[in-house]
């Protein structure tokens, strides 16, 4: 009885959670990557044409890249031998993850297993979003300074 009791309990403040919607599984390639400033001003976050690819399975699992078309090539062929300016341009010319992807109420949520930054690493995201037909766009939280990143993807046949 006491299980039972519980479980209710449970099921009353757990957060409604959906398996991915279908409509969400498949491979989108990306079309914006912005960033709203807190001013309300709109920027390109990844350059005019930025590269990027969100492939989601019918289970959940996704992963995620981001590309800065404009990132410098390395003077050397030697990744380790970049410079100091080379390797800054890599890292912030790019956002990559990978996990798993729900539905709750009403609410994209990223789980990150993984990331090119290290700190997202085992935190779960929260992202409001839209869906229409082949054109997903979703809202990443807030930057400490404030700037909101949009991204905009739409749905390879």
């Amino acid at each position: 009885m006491n299980k039972q009791i519980a479980g209710m309990v449970l099921a009353s403040v757990a957060p409604a959670v959906q398996a991915v919607p279908p409509d969400l599984a498949g491979t989108w390639t990306l079309v914006a990557a912005d960033v709203q400033r807190p001013d309300g001003s709109i920027e390109r976050d990844y350059g005019a044409a930025p590269k990027g690819r969100l492939a989601i399975d019918a289970q959940g699992r996704y992963t995620l890249q981001i590309f800065k078309a404009e990132r410098p090539r390395f003077a050397s062929a030697d990744k380790a031998a970049g410079t100091s300016e080379e390797l800054r341009a890599a890292v912030l010319g790019s956002s990559t993850h990978y996990g798993t992807l729900a539905l709750e109420d009403g609410l994209l949520v990223f789980r990150i297993e993984a990331a090119s930054f290290p700190n997202w690493e085992g935190t779960v995201q929260r992202r409001s979003f839209e869906l229409h037909g082949d054109e997903l766009r979703y809202r990443v939280p807030a930057r400490p300074d404030g700037g909101i990143p949009m991204s905009v993807w739409r749905r390879l046949p």
